[in-house]
């Protein structure tokens, strides 16, 4: 039997349930960016995207889906190189509150995790950046190419893209841009290449990408443009194997990606605001 991939409502968490009868289900989410937007007084950061919050998020969600394992997808930190000292005890604090709940807790390496490893408990199992299988689903982080095994499973799950539509402004959200699920039917098996590669063919009939769990992480605009250089890898390389299409965390299908929009270039002198005269 195919394992499930049940999104939960409303939240950017998914549901993996094997085949074996009795077996409980693993709880999957990527991109927490602990410490994004910490500063010397709160190297956490603001409150809605900190640690403790985040924690009693994911406590709640593995109780009340009776999960007995939390499998993060990469990004667990928000700073790329190192971890910042006073950054160190939260992180541990975080995966010790997880422990201590009894939940075994595995975490994929993502571009963000530089130096994470020595910081976790010893409890925490990790595994590198090429990904995990996990009853029989291939998990990866989606900066890199995934492991021959992982590629070999017939679907996929991966965070990085920070995937979303930007929607009319409202009140609660003027800028409109509202985080999303993206779900990839691939077309059909490519037939195997004849050149010699260090990558076997992509298997998978399925690919999800996650939406990041932290609130405050940044989200790209599928429906407007193609992302820039960072997260243009997964893009091209797997979202174009097939119609993918975009779903709010309720569940409202938005429709198709348009895989084939151009990259947006962002330079220097883009970035840079007009001189006034």
């Amino acid at each position: 039997m195919t394992p499930s991939l049940t999104p939960i409502p409303d939240q950017p968490a998914l549901l993996v349930q094997g085949s074996a009868t009795g077996q409980r289900p693993t709880l999957l989410v990527a991109d927490l960016h602990l410490g994004l937007g910490g500063s010397r007084d709160r190297p956490g950061g603001p409150p809605e995207g900190s640690a403790d919050l985040m924690v009693d998020r994911l406590v709640g969600l593995l109780h009340a889906h009776h999960a007995e394992t939390l499998l993060i997808a990469g990004d667990v930190k928000h700073p790329i190189v190192g971890t910042p000292p006073p950054l160190r005890p939260i992180v541990f604090a975080f995966f010790s509150r997880l422990l201590s709940e009894g939940f075994a807790v595995e975490v994929v390496l993502g571009n963000h995790d530089v130096g994470l490893t020595r910081y976790l408990p010893r409890e925490v199992g990790v595994h590198p950046s090429s990904g995990v299988l996990r009853d029989g689903v291939g998990v990866f982080h989606g900066h890199c190419w995934p492991s021959n095994r992982v590629l070999k499973a017939s679907q996929l799950v991966a965070g990085h893209l920070h995937p979303g539509f930007r929607l009319a402004p409202t009140t609660d959200d003027p800028r409109g841009k509202r985080p999303c699920w993206v779900r990839v039917e691939v077309d059909s098996i490519p037939s195997p290449s004849r050149r010699r590669t260090r990558h076997v063919a992509l298997r998978a009939r399925e690919i999800v990408i996650l939406p990041p769990f932290n609130p405050l992480a940044g989200i790209e605009a599928l429906n407007r443009q193609r992302p820039a250089r960072g997260r243009s890898f997964l893009f091209g390389r797997f979202l174009s194997r097939g119609p993918a299409r975009a779903y709010l965390l309720d569940g409202t299908d938005l429709g198709l990606i348009p895989t084939d929009a151009k990259p947006v270039l962002r330079t220097r002198a883009a970035a840079r605001p007009p001189r006034g005269r």
